[in-house]
């Protein structure tokens, strides 16, 4: 009978760095943490203060205070794609995270995707890239099998900026087609309405398997201005769409309550009605711990610089319970680390750059980290694939610069080895976490469950840097015909010479701004930016995710994982 022996991982913090470095380390991270602080406030504030009043003065709550009664007690809400829009002016206006909350929230004891809208942000308008927040939303609900709540206070598209978020492939309407996919994978969606619900805010609730209406609520094709516009009916849009008629009438919705706080407490209610989460079956008699070395330690283990390395199997012992690690092929393909550790009691796959030099398995000389070649790709495509016939979910912990390039890594047939990574990647049915630690480079980025590989959530940190290369190297390869050899400028015209210098001077610098974590998030190239001693709560939550909803998914018994062989056969 196969065991999975886990030993201990990492050591206390003054036996691989000094205080000193480590302090310094922490109070870099810590400004940089600041500053994402007054960001992170400045998106749940809304349109401020006046418009919660407003709200208030309706005796309705916003949606920030609806997930708070809604959450289970003393737990905490998880929120995803909160920078998205971040900084954009939509004439003169804002829309603070896309006008829309999603989140992980735990609902009676079962984590739930909430998708609620905004109503201090244009009554909750959709926006340019609300769509595609929701649908993101939407697809890791469906690809866990985790049920989808929505709290609805919708005025339609923000008609200024339809154009935007109407017509594409991932426009306002693929919103529907999710609610159908969920639907028919049988993936519980539970609605409350609480105030506008027009257009295609009207048909977004229809799909779900329940709806609630407040007696402030009401769906509409079209509201009552719009109506007089058309048709010269004078007509309250409640009137038109209230819990009268489609509670009553047209059977469009389910049941009507008073107020906010009672559509709260039922949706609780409809929540705790479903299979309880299969998260303590899969933990086979074992419970959580904690790492033993804390996670809060992450904030000051990673360099001020970039260009120095860290031990990354310290990172390791600070995420994974109790820090106990099985290392899988630990000594081929040494650039990679692979192997299974416990997150929440949850066995989980961990794969991740080795940043500092290794040996090179024929010379024998240092070659530097943070790249991939031939014998890691093998090792991590093929843990990649023993974890998928396991049911092991993959926690993918990036700090990447790219491929080897030159004569060697094409005799060797990189290409290739690249390409079986993908594949693999690109069939694993197992979730796929991504985290973004530092450097997400070239297609190493890809290879490692970028965000093109669809990772069931992808994070980055306060010090991510996602680009294809560096601002200098970039700038080097743009201007790299005015060049020598030796990659100096070649001309001995001092115009011409200052001509190229600002200009790859102003491609390093546009570069670098590109690679401001913001950048990505505000576009949707990532998930949520998370701090590093944040990443430990966000993988537990997500790990419980992985194995809350069970017969949808592989999930083999840990005596017979394919992984035992690797390991016989490595010796």
């Amino acid at each position: 009978m196969a065991r999975v022996l886990l030993k201990r991982l990492g050591s206390s913090i003054e036996k691989f760095t000094s205080t000193q470095v480590f302090s310094e380390n922490k109070e870099h991270m810590a400004n940089l943490e600041k500053d994402y602080d007054a960001k992170r406030q400045e998106v749940f504030s809304g349109w401020g203060e006046k418009y919660v009043e407003r709200i208030h003065k309706k005796e309705k709550l916003t949606a920030w205070e609806r997930i708070e009664q809604l959450k289970d007690p003393d737990t905490k809400v998880f929120p995803i794609g909160t920078f998205v829009n971040y900084g954009y002016d939509f004439d003169g206006r804002t829309s603070p995270g896309a006008g829309v909350i999603t989140a992980f929230v735990k609902i009676t004891g079962k984590y739930v995707v909430v998708i609620a809208n905004d109503n201090t942000v244009a009554s909750g308008a959709w926006w340019p890239q609300t769509p595609e927040k929701i649908q993101r939303a939407q697809k890791i609900a469906l690809k866990l099998r985790i049920p989808v709540v929505y709290l609805v206070d919708c005025s339609g598209l923000y008609l200024p900026e339809q154009s935007k978020s109407f017509p594409g492939f991932t426009g306002a309407g693929h919103i529907f087609k999710m609610n159908s996919l969920l639907s028919s994978h049988q993936v519980p969606q539970v609605t409350g309405v609480f105030g506008d619900c027009i257009a295609g805010g009207g048909y977004m609730p229809i799909i779900s398997d329940i709806v609630y209406m407040t007696e402030q609520a009401y769906m509409v094709i079209a509201g009552a201005a719009l109506i007089k516009g058309a048709k010269s009916q004078k007509i309250t849009s409640l009137g038109i769409g209230g819990p009268d008629i489609h509670v009553h009438i047209s059977n469009c919705a389910d049941y009507r309550c008073p107020n906010d706080e009672t559509v709260l407490k039922n949706i609780r209610n409809e929540i705790e009605k479903l299979p309880s989460s299969a998260a303590d079956y899969y933990r086979y008699g074992g419970e959580a711990a904690d790492p033993l070395f804390p996670a809060k330690e992450l904030q000051g283990l990673f360099p001020k610089d970039y260009r120095i390395s860290y031990d990354v199997r310290q990172v390791i012992a600070r995420l994974v319970d109790s820090s106990l690690f099985w290392e899988i092929m630990p000594n081929v393909g040494t650039e990679m680390i692979c192997g299974i550790g416990k997150i929440n009691g949850l066995y989980m796959g961990i794969i991740a750059n080795n940043i500092d030099l290794t040996d090179h398995p024929q010379t024998g000389n240092k070659r530097p980290g943070s790249i991939l070649y031939q014998q890691g790709i093998a090792k991590i495509s093929t843990f990649s694939r023993a974890c998928n016939s396991d049911g092991i979910p993959i926690i993918w912990l990036q700090d990447i610069s790219g491929f080897d390039i030159g004569a060697e890594a094409e005799k060797q047939g990189l290409l290739g080895y690249g390409s079986n990574l993908l594949y693999t990647n690109s069939n694993n049915q197992v979730p796929m976490i991504t985290i973004l630690l530092r450097k997400a480079s070239g297609a190493g980025y890809y290879a490692l469950a970028g965000a093109p590989f669809d990772p069931v959530l992808q994070l980055s940190t306060p010090i991510t840097r996602l680009s294809v290369m560096d601002g200098k190297t970039l700038a080097i390869a743009t201007y790299n015909t005015r060049l020598d050899d030796n990659f100096e400028i070649a001309t001995s015209d001092p115009e011409e010479r200052a001509k190229i210098e600002k200009g790859m001077a102003d491609v390093e610098s546009r570069i670098q701004k590109d690679m401001d974590p913001i950048i990505s998030a505000r576009q949707m190239d990532t998930d949520e930016i998370v701090y590093m001693h944040e990443l430990r709560e966000y993988l537990e939550t997500i790990s419980e995710m992985c194995y809350q909803t069970t017969g949808y998914r592989t999930v083999k018994n840990p005596r017979i994982w394919s992984i035992h062989d690797i390991n016989a056969l490595q010796g």
